[in-house]
């Protein structure tokens, strides 16, 4: 059965004219539940991150940071929302819900968030609207438990997963591949184990051949024994940041390859929903309940 983490604090309300559309956290589980794509059964309300778990891959003076509301302005600006203790117990509740999916995904084959790919985040930073990195959270706290081995990070967001990037750069037990906009943000890039930089513009069918070509080499190579998945829907043409041109079933497609990929290498995968800023919020919603539609069909 499919498992799915979502709490009413990813709604987290931001001020009149900001632009993240938070409104997509109560759409899309209203959207999955309408159709009957899931039901209430297969949402979990996540835990909060502990300290204990989150210095496994942040800093303790982020954390104290974080938690103590001790940011700079300069802090504040980088990650682009209002700090108070609710954006903080939001960043922990969605970090414990990805590693809560590690387990369902180890027993399922695949568990989902509804929030999170959260890649920005830095050990001992915040970016783009992230402050805590719940997949490096999350694999981490496996290879601290010894239930996974070669941790497979696919980031398939517009924006390159920079924190991520960062926080591994020097463990050989994560492999972190990002497929992004190379002239999107952020404009200064890290170094990710696998970098795949795309041009304005990009189209379905060049998109999805790099993406099937990609992963069997990393599979090889590699041998990941789990698999993480950043599910940005950002790479649709509509998206007013993304500055691709993919369409809604060329994004579908995506998340096909990337969950059938999985399954064909008995690969328990976990997947967070990562970014999307079309300006029609249904564009978004729609995308992004076309990956757990997908989920459902390949794994269950």
């Amino acid at each position: 059965m499919l498992r799915i983490a979502f709490s009413p604090i990813y709604r987290y309300a931001l001020p009149d004219g900001h632009r993240f559309p938070m409104g997509k956290y109560d759409l899309l589980p209203e959207q999955l539940l309408w159709e009957g794509t899931v039901t209430e059964s297969h949402f979990f309300h996540p835990e909060l991150l502990s300290e204990e778990v989150a210095l496994l891959t942040h800093t303790p003076e982020w954390w104290s940071k974080m938690n103590e509301l001790r940011l700079s302005e300069k802090e504040i600006r980088a990650i682009g929302f209002p700090i108070n203790d609710t954006f903080v117990r939001r960043g922990r509740h969605i970090s414990y819900g990805t590693l809560q999916c590690t387990l369902f995904a180890l027993e399922h084959g695949c568990a989902m968030n509804i929030a999170g790919g959260t890649h920005h985040a830095f050990a001992d930073r915040g970016e783009g609207y992230c402050c805590f990195n719940d997949q490096a959270v999350a694999a981490n706290w496996l290879l601290q438990q010894g239930l996974a081995q070669r941790i497979l990070i696919i980031d398939l967001d517009v924006h390159q997963g920079n924190g991520t990037a960062s926080i591994f750069e020097s463990e050989p037990s994560v492999f972190t591949f990002s497929m992004h906009g190379e002239r999107n943000y952020p404009i200064r890039k890290e170094k990710s184990d696998l970098d795949i930089g795309l041009p304005d513009g990009m189209e379905d069918d060049a998109y999805l051949k790099i993406l099937r070509e990609t992963l069997p080499r990393i599979a090889d190579a590699f041998q990941p024994d789990f698999v993480f998945y950043q599910s940005g829907v950002d790479i649709l043409a509509t998206d007013k940041l993304g500055r691709l041109n993919i369409s809604r079933e060329g994004c579908k497609e995506r998340d096909k390859i990337v969950f059938s990929f999985a399954k064909q290498h008995h690969l328990p995968v976990v997947a967070s929903m990562g970014g999307g800023y079309s300006p029609r919020i249904a564009d978004i919603v729609e995308a992004h309940a076309n990956t757990f539609r997908v989920a459902q069909e390949v794994f269950f």
